[in-house]
C-alpha cells in the first residue's frame, strides 16, 4: 500500500493537467466544480497565463490545488480507490489541502474555498517587494538554524525540504544581508526565490489568523486514512489534530524532511506523487532511498499505475 504526496507552490507550469482536461470527462467536471466555487477561470489561467497570473500567489495556489485534485480524482475514477489503496497522505504546504481531500477530511467545495482565501491572504499579507525567501543548498536544517542563531540573523527557516535544501524567509534586506554570511559558512548556493512574500514565517501570522476564522466554519469529516501534517510531522488521525496542524501551517516551518522520516517508520515501501511536476520525488530521494517513487503528472504516467 502506497503513500500519496501532493506538491505545493513552485510546481506550476503552463498547460499543466490540460491533457487530463482534454481526455477525461471526470477531469473536466472537477475543474468546472472548482471554477464554479471560486469564480476563477482556472483553466484559462493555466492555458493562457495572461499577465503572468499563473505565477501570482492568489492564482497559483488554486491552480495547483485544482490540477492535483483533478489528477487524483481521475485516477480514482479510472482505477478505483481500492486498486490504489493509499495508506497515508502528505502534501507540501498548500499540497496538504489536496491530501485532506484525498483522505476525505475536506470536501472539494470546502478545500477550494479555503485555498482561494489562503492564496489571497498570503499574497497580500505584507507590502509587495519588502519580504521574500531564499533557498540554501548544501547544508541541513540544523546547520542553517545554528548559523542564524550564531550571527543573530533576522530570518527564519520556512521549509526544511531535504538534508541538502533549506528555504529561509524574512525581509528582503535581511535576506540580502545573510547571503554572504551563509556562503562564508560553507553552503554551496544561496538562491533568492521569485515569490511575493516571506511564506511560512511570522510575517504570515495575521493572514493565518484570518484564515483560521474560516477554518473554524468548516466541517471536517472523519479521515479515511491518516495524514502526516507539515506542522508537526506526525501521523494525524483525528479531525482535532488535523485542524490544529492546518491552523498553524501558514506561519510556521514546513517539516518535510521530518515528515518523510516519519513515513520511513511505517511499513510503506511505495510513494505516488500526484500533481504538476516532480519536485517532491526529487526531494524525497535526497532524504531516503527506502521508497519506490512514481510521479503522475501527465496522462502517459497513468501507465505506471496500470
Amino acid at each position: 500500500m502506497p503513500a500519496i504526496v501532493f506538491p505545493g507552490q513552485g510546481s506550476q507550469y503552463l498547460e499543466m493537467t490540460m491533457d487530463f482536461n482534454k481526455n477525461f470527462t471526470i477531469s473536466r467536471e472537477i475543474f468546472q466544480k472548482i471554477e464554479d466555487i471560486t469564480k476563477i477561470d482556472i483553466r484559462k489561467i493555466i492555458s493562457k497565463n495572461e499577465n503572468d497570473q499563473l505565477n501570482q500567489t492568489n492564482y497559483t495556489q488554486i491552480a495547483i490545488f485544482a490540477s492535483s485534485t483533478v489528477i487524483y480524482e481521475t485516477i480514482v475514477n479510472e482505477f478505483g480507490l481500492k486498486n490504489i489503496n493509499p495508506e497515508v497522505v502528505l502534501g507540501h504546504s498548500l499540497g496538504e489541502y489536496s491530501a485532506l481531500v484525498a483522505n476525505s477530511s475536506l470536501s472539494i467545495h470546502n478545500a477550494s474555498k479555503l485555498i482561494k482565501l489562503r492564496g489571497e491572504l498570503m499574497n497580500s499579507a505584507i507590502a509587495p517587494n519588502t519580504s521574500g525567501m531564499a533557498a540554501i543548498l548544501g547544508k541541513n536544517c540544523e546547520f542553517i538554524e545554528n548559523v542564524i542563531k550564531k550571527h543573530n540573523l533576522n530570518i527564519e527557516v520556512a521549509n526544511d525540504n531535504s538534508p541538502m535544501q533549506v528555504v529561509v524567509s524574512g525581509l528582503m534586506k535581511d535576506i540580502s544581508l545573510s547571503e554572504n554570511i551563509f556562503l562564508n559558512e560553507g553552503v554551496k548556493r544561496f538562491v533568492k526565490l521569485n515569490v511575493s512574500a516571506a511564506f511560512h514565517s511570522r510575517f504570515m501570522s495575521n493572514a493565518q489568523s484570518e484564515l483560521n476564522s474560516e477554518i473554524d466554519k468548516i466541517d471536517f469529516l472523519k479521515t479515511s486514512f491518516p495524514i502526516i501534517s507539515n506542522f508537526n510531522a506526525q501521523l494525524n488521525y483525528t479531525s482535532s489534530d488535523i485542524i490544529n496542524s492546518l491552523k498553524n501551517q501558514m506561519a510556521n516551518k514546513v517539516k518535510w524532511t521530518d515528515s518523510i522520516k516519519k513515513l520511513e517508520q511505517t511499513e510503506i515501501k511505495k510513494i505516488i506523487e500526484i500533481g504538476p511536476g516532480k519536485v517532491l520525488s526529487g526531494l524525497i530521494s535526497r532524504i531516503t532511498k527506502k521508497f519506490d517513487i512514481i510521479s503522475i503528472d501527465k496522462i502517459t504516467d497513468l501507465d505506471l499505475i496500470k
